[in-house]
């Protein structure tokens, strides 16, 4: 891969093992409130920020558990994760060191682009020890819109002073992968909890397992 492209990683589902951890939380305070299904709900917002989370919460539970039942859950689970992950315990991605040693060993810039709000990514980043390896980290909270919009990866693109079209993007959810795509960069998805689909398969230029897989991709391009 030539050095002079880079790559920005997404971080729930890419980085760290978050979102198993986040449906734990989820499944913890829906279940003290006698909530259903919350495992479909929050398949629905896996790549998605916290405003659109809370709509999707809200417009599946509100009409049964009252307004402002998305509020009280995303809160509890929330409390949840912290006191449980907070401090560097949140487990990591198969082979992210070993794509980020990768990486910098290979002169390659590296970046997240994180519909997570930034403080919210460094902080974890610095927890786990990783922060170093990235030039920039791009929040949900510096754009109008989130993922799928492009808006995101394209603030990290000029960022990084490269145009898309030379960068990748690894990601897991499909709401990435169609950002990264719209924005008219290399996309690879790693899935997480939800298999590509067809879709995924058509906008991605490879579907990864791991990113032991993408590492041994990008030897090959």
């Amino acid at each position: 891969m030539d050095k002079k492209n880079c790559v920005i990683f997404d971080m729930d589902g890419v980085i760290f093992d978050s979102e198993r951890a986040c449906l734990d939380t989820w499944t913890e305070a829906a279940n003290a409130c006698g909530m259903k299904n919350i495992r479909e709900v929050f398949y629905k917002c896996i790549g998605t920020n916290y405003a659109q989370t809370r709509g999707i919460v809200e417009e599946a539970y509100a009409k049964e558990y009252g307004a402002g039942i998305a509020d009280k859950i995303l809160s509890e689970s929330s409390r949840l994760f912290h006191r449980k992950y907070d401090g560097g315990r949140l487990p990591l991605k198969a082979g992210v060191k070993d794509i980020l040693d990768y990486l910098k060993n290979k002169n390659i810039r590296c970046a997240v682009a994180s519909s997570t709000r930034e403080a919210a990514v460094r902080r974890e980043l610095s927890d786990a020890g990783l922060a170093d390896y990235f030039e920039e980290i791009v929040g949900g909270d510096a754009v109008k819109i989130s993922k799928p919009n492009p808006e995101i990866y394209l603030l990290a693109c000029s960022r990084m002073q490269v145009e898309p079209e030379s960068a990748f993007a690894i990601e897991d959810s499909y709401n990435g992968i169609r950002s990264a795509h719209a924005a008219g960069m290399r996309p690879i998805m790693v899935p997480d909890m939800i298999p590509a689909d067809e879709e995924m398969k058509d906008i991605s230029e490879v579907i990864c397992d791991d990113l032991i897989e993408v590492i041994e991709y990008f030897e090959r391009v």
